[in-house]
């Protein structure tokens, strides 16, 4: 995920998934009525609209389910992170998340392509998940 510092600030429904970035931790929320996790964090499952969730600890594996390669930066401040690969990850538990692939060139990306959860440390404060190949 490319960001602008300022443009993560922390609610109430996604302090927690940030706080667990911040130990270099993937916590999710799960539906205490039909089991599923979601992202992004939410009031209310959007499977079921239970307002019974629960945070949970879950391994940051999956595979690339799609992807670009972003050439051109949305900002200033991004300009010197371009190129980037900017894909959606199907993490094993279910749940599709949007990030970037790092340590891995534009050309080798492939859809299906394992990948783990790494975090990229912004400052002490922050801490970005992102995701590399498994070699």
């Amino acid at each position: 995920m490319i960001e602008h510092k300022k443009s993560l600030i922390p609610d109430s429904d996604s302090k927690e998934f940030w706080d667990a970035a911040k130990r270099h931790e993937l916590f999710l929320q799960k539906c205490c009525q039909c089991g599923r996790y979601h992202y992004p964090p939410s009031p209310v499952c959007p499977n079921c609209l239970s307002l019974e969730l629960k945070w949970e600890q879950v391994k940051g594996d999956g595979s690339i389910y799609s992807f670009t390669v972003v050439r051109v930066p949305i900002g200033s401040e991004w300009a010197q992170e371009v190129p980037y690969i900017l894909a959606t990850i199907e993490l094993d538990c279910g749940v599709k998340m949007v990030s970037t692939v790092i340590h891995c060139d534009a050309k080798d990306v492939k859809i299906g392509m394992n990948v783990r959860l790494v975090f990229s440390d912004r400052d002490s404060e922050l801490s970005v998940p992102k995701f590399e190949p498994v070699r």
